[in-house]
């Protein structure tokens, strides 16, 4: 059978080929740590535990559920955003549950991108961005971001460049994989640059409530709907990354068009885990606070783990990762990965896999037990 030429444009996701070697080296008896992947490991509150539980016996739990999710979960939804970011979004048709935001991905470059249009692509940013836009057969055009300009684009540079071709721009506030943040004024300044482009922005914007203090999303921008999309989800706030629980936020234009390819491409998200999702958004204060004790203490821990190996950090970066810069001269970050992971049995990411200017940084992920992280510190005494 011969596969489609568009297989041809993307790679399998590193981290699936990654993954294999590190659980064949497990199985091979080595005491992998694990500190690659941002998949929390925390369970999500007893109270939407119970809640999913409760609503396996509701009638109807079973059956086909509305493309556009229950009228409650939108609601919640809606709430959530008024109440955490100061924005008012019509739950009716503002609002579109996904399957996880990384679905959100596909559906709106599907619903968007003709063959041929550009994109406005990070770099460093979600390898999804490039192979999605690739899978659709439009042409990923990266931005730079570094350190110097505290991993924000720079738009005079950028808006001096032939953007005639393109249609959409990706960006992710806090970033991923760096944990750096925007602030109101750098994010008025995307939304007035796409404006001034036409072109469709995406924030996607899952890392808010991991070691933030000051959440802001997008929307928050006056006149922000008119030419912008939010993508958020519950897998690292709420800790349900199995789950499969996220949202795309716009405009009724906007939230019309995505549905109709989402319409065609799943059948409905289960009722149980829309009844959980829906106590996973009423959570209180509380919640927030607990998870970020976790996190900091972690994250306290891997900063010594770092400065064993010699690495840098900036300690005002958020989310649930720490990224890394290699010391001056040092091998090359997937060198350096592969070094660690025969050398100290400890897998992490190489700054690379996010784009090229990746290169000499090293990402740990938070998702790892404080155990885990004094025993890979022992390691380098």
């Amino acid at each position: 059978m011969i596969t489609a030429d568009r297989l041809k444009s993307v790679q399998e996701y590193y981290f699936s080929k990654k993954l294999r070697e590190v659980r064949g080296l497990i199985d091979d008896g080595k005491p992998i740590i694990n500190m690659g992947i941002g998949s929390p490991d925390l369970a999500p509150s007893a109270k939407v535990l119970q809640v999913l539980k409760d609503a396996i016996s509701d009638v109807g739990a079973h059956q086909y559920q509305s493309y556009q999710g229950l009228p409650k979960l939108r609601e919640a939804i809606a709430k959530f955003y008024d109440l955490k970011f100061g924005v008012s979004l019509n739950p009716v048709n503002e609002i579109l549950p996904l399957m996880g935001s990384k679905e959100g991905i596909m559906h709106i470059s599907m619903a968007y991108l003709n063959k041929g249009d550009e994109v406005l692509i990070p770099n460093p940013g979600y390898p999804t961005y490039a192979a999605v836009t690739k899978l659709v057969e439009a042409i990923p055009r990266t931005y730079d971001l570094n350190a110097e300009n505290a991993w924000f684009p720079d738009l005079k540079a950028l808006g001096q460049q032939d953007l005639s071709k393109v249609k959409l721009m990706w960006c992710s506030y806090p970033h991923m994989p760096t944990g750096a943040t925007a602030s109101k004024e750098k994010l008025e300044q995307l939304v007035r640059f796409a404006t001034e482009h036409k072109i469709i922005l995406v924030n996607d914007n899952p890392y808010s409530f991991v070691l933030t203090e000051d959440p802001i999303s997008l929307l928050s921008v006056k006149g922000a709907k008119g030419h912008c999309l939010e993508l958020n989800s519950l897998s690292k706030t709420f800790n349900m990354a199995g789950w499969r629980v996220g949202m795309v936020l716009g405009n009724e234009e906007n939230i019309k068009a995505i549905l109709k390819v989402k319409s065609n491409m799943d059948s409905g998200m289960f009722y149980g885990i829309q009844k959980g999702a829906i106590a996973a958004l009423e959570s209180g204060k509380e919640w927030f606070q607990e998870l970020d004790i976790v996190y900091r203490s972690r994250r306290n821990l891997m900063y010594e783990l770092i400065d064993k190996i010699g690495a840098t950090y900036d300690k005002d970066a958020v989310g649930m990762f720490v990224w890394a810069r290699l010391p001056k001269g040092s091998v090359k970050a997937e060198d350096f990965v592969n070094n660690l992971l025969y050398s100290k049995d400890i897998f992490i990411a190489p700054g690379t896999i996010f784009g090229s200017n990746g290169e000499g940084y090293i990402r740990f992920s938070l998702c790892v037990k404080e155990e885990k992280i004094r025993e890979a510190i022992k390691r380098f005494e």
